[in-house]
């Protein structure tokens, strides 16, 4: 081939023989954060965040951009590699110009192959290495490269050694493995390696020591005993067993860990939902993220409110997708917003993910060891992985696969921002039901003919439920328990908001709007959900940054962070710059809250509090000194403002403060007699 890319060492590539200058070594990230998924396109904040980790520069995509239009001038002249820029950036390369992809695909068939072949191709394999992988490069994401690809080597090494010992080459052996056992000394496997190689070379005394030093560091470093396979290793030994000493019958020693997984195919999915309607687009974007990055740990992120049916849809694309699987499905609760619990440790996760694969309890160790088994087992399976209800990035983040070949999918109802941005999570909102998809649900649920012939009441359902899954079950269930009560007589619970709430339960924590709607207000913090209360006493749909500030009595940019709390967990909407809005469900149940936390004498005095701001806001000083691109743009933004606060002068049940609704009509005029009534 003429032109090579050297990633297991220093980043290099070589043209014809010769080495290419790449330039300096973040240049050289570049190119390997682009290699790592050759032929995949990759973020420009995904980008960002491989080449400089938590310490990005000032202006970190204008650097990006020089340095990649630099490479583009080291690459030219190759016909074979391309850089191109679609929605992000990709490098379009043959895979096996990459030593990374060439050094797996040796593996692999070594596998697969004879001895004497297999012996050959790790040798191959091996070669290819050339120090560190990624070397001089420190970032968590070149960090993560870089031991699974040890991680992978480590594998393949002892693969070699079983190969090896087959063919009577444990002489050879016995330095490499000491080695290697000095690196790794809590690795049962190649413990039994060595203790067998030793004693194919007469060294049966150094074997027991071998065995000896490691169930003492077992004990002190894990409090676990060996596996019964080494013990039974140990036992030949002692008792010289002729067997051990004829390579073609000494059977492989591996851990229990390793026994029990190559046994089971967890097949861990709950059931496929039943009454599954709709989300065919979402469906085909989930399969998308699946198709689209065929050599890496993909993330498909679905995220959204709570009852908007997250968990069914990742069941439904699972259940649709499990054959793609082969060694598995393992699926979580994360209980990241799960009522009276707490969410789910990273390390309980862990373990559970082990004891799921089949290790015993016993042989999980402690600490960093478990995630680091859990990534073995997976490094060379295709796994599908669902992890349901995540709290937030740093629960899922230890739970991702070091392999190449698995899947994870994650549901929340944060936005996980981070699992995004920093881990190549393709994220997918999922938003209420269309009407058409929320008919069908009810029709499922309660026949056509009903549905049909109330259709009237029917609309008025979908719009009171705001055509969300959760809500929308739990009113087709009452309406089936009920089958003589109009669907009309329901429909006016759900449209009226003094008793939507109540309308949205069946009696139990599982199906129960209010229920949901509190494991996801707990989750924040509790000036956020202060906050948030607050805001929800304002009548309208709008939430204004600075008129939240105002009420609140609080600075603005510390009103900003508060909201995006909010924003992240879905319980607001960013649509327009400083500009919220909040669904009537949320809406209802915030203010709920609210009405029990602050009492009623205070309420007047928080409406009071924006009135300074709006008086400054409506003097005759202020519009002139603003500038607009055209008269229309003017009109719109002061519409927009002057509605806001309008809103707001409507008497409402929540409030009784005729006083303060006065003195708005007072500020807002001045705004309002600048435009032509014909246009406002």
């Amino acid at each position: 081939m003429s032109f090579e890319f050297r990633l297991l060492g220093t980043v290099e590539a070589v043209h014809d023989g010769k080495l290419v200058d790449l330039g300096p070594g973040k240049q050289r990230a570049v190119l390997a954060a682009l290699l790592v998924d050759a032929n995949d396109v990759v973020s420009v904040d995904l980008l960002v965040s491989r080449v400089w980790g938590d310490t990005p520069p000032h202006h970190p995509q204008n650097t990006l951009y020089t340095y990649l239009s630099r490479l583009r001038r080291a690459l030219a002249g190759a016909e074979e590699v391309s850089l191109e820029r679609r929605c992000g950036y990709l490098i379009r390369v043959d895979d096996s110009a990459i030593d990374l992809n060439r050094f797996h695909r040796l593996v692999e068939q070594a596998g697969d192959a004879a001895d004497d072949t297999a012996k050959r191709l790790f040798d191959q394999a091996f070669a290819l290495w050339q120090g560190q992988p990624l070397s001089g490069l420190d970032t968590p994401w070149a960090n993560e490269v870089r031991n699974a690809a040890q991680q992978a080597k480590h594998h393949a090494e002892l693969d070699h050694a079983d190969v090896e010992l087959r063919r009577g080459g444990h002489a050879a052996l016995v330095l490499r493995l000491a080695t290697l056992a000095a690196e790794h000394p809590l690795d049962e496997r190649l413990t039994g390696q060595l203790m067998l190689a030793l004693y194919r070379c007469g060294r049966q005394h150094e074997a027991l020591e071998q065995y000896r030093r490691s169930a003492v560091l077992m004990a002190e470093e894990l409090g676990v005993d060996l596996s019964p396979p080494l013990r039974e290793l140990h036992r030949r030994i002692l008792a010289a067993d002729p067997a051990l000493s004829t390579p073609e019958r000494a059977v492989e020693v591996r851990s229990a860990a390793d026994t029990a997984a190559t046994r089971l195919v967890p097949r861990h999915l709950p059931a496929a939902p039943w009454g599954f309607v709709g989300r065919e687009r979402e469906l085909a974007e989930l399969s998308t993220a699946l198709s689209g990055q065929k050599d890496g740990t993909r993330i498909p992120v679905v995220t959204g409110p709570g009852g908007v049916g997250k968990t069914w849809l990742a069941l439904r694309w699972a259940h649709q997708h499990a054959d793609h699987f082969p060694d598995g499905q393992l699926y979580l609760d994360l209980r990241g917003f799960t009522p009276g619990k707490e969410p789910l440790a990273p390390e309980t996760a862990v373990r559970d993910l082990l004891h799921a694969l089949g290790v015993e309890q016993a042989h999980v160790p402690v600490g960093s060891g478990a995630t680091a088994l859990y990534r073995g087992l997976l490094a060379e399976r295709r796994v599908l992985v669902v992890l349901d209800n995540a709290r937030d990035a740093a629960q899922v983040i230890p739970l991702l696969p070091g392999g190449r070949s698995s899947c994870v999918l994650v549901t929340s109802r944060d936005r996980l921002g981070g699992l995004v941005t920093g881990h190549g999570g393709a994220s997918l909102r999922l938003g209420p039901l269309s009407e058409a998809a929320a008919f069908s649900l009810l029709a499922l649920h309660l026949g056509g003919d009903r549905v049909t012939t109330e259709r009237g009441a029917v609309s008025a359902l979908l719009e009171g439920c705001a055509r969300l899954p959760l809500a929308l079950r739990i009113m087709a269930v009452r309406a089936a328990m009920a089958p003589d009560l109009p669907l009309s007589a329901l429909a006016e619970e759900v449209r009226d908001e003094r008793t939507r709430l109540d309308a949205l339960t069946i009696g139990d924590d599982v199906a129960d709007l209010r229920v949901a709607l509190s494991a996801t207000y707990s989750a924040l913090s509790a000036d956020a959900a202060w906050l948030l209360g607050l805001v929800s006493l304002e009548p309208g749909d709008d939430i204004e940054l600075t008129s939240a500030a105002t009420l609140a009595g609080l600075p603005t940019s510390r009103t900003r962070t508060l909201l995006r709390e909010a924003v992240n967990t879905h319980l607001l909407d960013q649509h327009a710059p400083n500009r919220y809005r909040m669904s009537d469900l949320d809406r209802r149940y915030a203010a709920e809250r609210a009405a029990g936390a602050l009492p009623s004498e205070h309420r007047p005095a928080a409406l009071r509090r924006p009135l300074p701001r709006l008086a400054r806001e409506s003097t005759s000083s202020k519009l002139p000194n603003a500038v607009f691109s055209d008269r229309q743009v003017a009109l719109t933004d002061v519409q927009a403002c002057c509605s806001d606060q309008l809103t707001q002068v409507r008497p409402t049940r929540s409030h009784s403060c005729a006083a303060a609704r006065e003195r708005r009509c007072q500020v807002v005029t001045p705004f309002m007699v600048r435009i032509p009534q014909r246009e406002s």
